[in-house]
């Protein structure tokens, strides 16, 4: 068992951690909170002020419709991180609940739940996602709406294929678990199986999970930002970050600022998670401790 006092210890001299962290923090609360002080309109339309380069006016410049490139980039922002954080918790549930179903039981349950893993890992992701997407895209606006269709779309399909590591991680983590003393002693007083695994094995398993999911929302970032910049993502007038990539494609010569913030938001974002995900690994891992 690791030691949470050393663990965080670990983590705090993680220098890149610590940064990943640190900016993470920073675009997070500048997503959700500077449009309480920066109120100008994402779709004010202004043809005469179009592609203007980054000013006082306008912080990010403009795109080519006029629109402020800040407001943009703040507003899909919030759409970015929201659709990783609902596909996150979709890809850690699922993952979550068959590795450590498929750990705890093990036989034959174990192996159908392993075998139907390694299905989902088989599957080529991008063909797949753009298959979902063009099957059940319209069947979900219709009865959703354009924008919460296509995000629960993107959530669902996001977080279906991602939860296979998180599976495999979980499952291995139980098999450990489920041989040491305080497990054996609960099951030799009378506890069912499914309150030890709920009251004795998930919260050992806190660790790994929060690791596995800094990861599975840049990968979700990623996926919603591919989505949007091949138009297949949310409706062109909801600004995300991939979309207004798709929008400045043919713009990069004459006007770069219509790409490099958008893709500069991603980069950070997904960056920062990845380091911060990193290090939680290497703090959390008991290993780590001989180093």
């Amino acid at each position: 068992m690791w030691n949470k006092t050393r663990s965080w210890q670990r983590f705090y001299r993680n220098r890149l951690a610590v940064l990943g962290g640190i900016v993470l923090g920073a675009i997070a609360l500048l997503v959700f909170g500077l449009p309480l002080i920066y109120q100008t309109p994402i779709d004010g339309i202004d043809f005469a002020r179009s592609a203007l380069a980054p000013s006082w006016e306008h912080p990010f410049g403009t795109d080519d419709l006029g629109q402020d490139q800040l407001a943009r980039v703040l507003f899909g922002g919030k759409v970015s991180l929201t659709v990783g954080l609902a596909a996150m918790a979709v890809a850690i549930s699922l993952g979550t609940v068959i590795g450590a179903i498929a750990g705890f039981y093990g036989g034959w349950l174990d192996q159908l739940l392993m075998r139907l893993t390694d299905l989902f890992l088989s599957l080529p992701q991008l063909p797949v996602l753009l298959l979902v997407v063009y099957l059940f895209r319209e069947s979900l606006r219709a009865i959703a709406g354009a924008e919460w269709g296509t995000f629960l779309l993107v959530v669902l399909v996001s977080g279906s294929l991602n939860w296979m590591a998180i599976a495999r991680l979980v499952r291995a983590q139980c098999l450990t678990l489920k041989n040491r003393e305080f497990v054996t002693a609960a099951q030799a007083m009378g506890a069912n199986p499914l309150r030890t695994l709920r009251t004795h094995l998930l919260p050992n398993l806190v660790s790994l999970i929060a690791v596995a999911a800094t990861l599975s929302v840049s990968n979700a970032i990623i996926t919603e930002s591919t989505l949007s910049f091949l138009g297949l993502g949310f409706p062109p007038d909801i600004p995300t970050w991939g979309r207004m990539l798709y929008d400045a494609q043919n713009f990069v010569t004459t006007a770069p600022h219509m790409a490099l913030f958008p893709g500069l938001a991603i980069f950070l974002t997904v960056l920062s998670l990845n380091y911060l995900g990193d290090g939680l690994r290497d703090a959390f891992d008991p290993k780590s401790a001989s180093h």
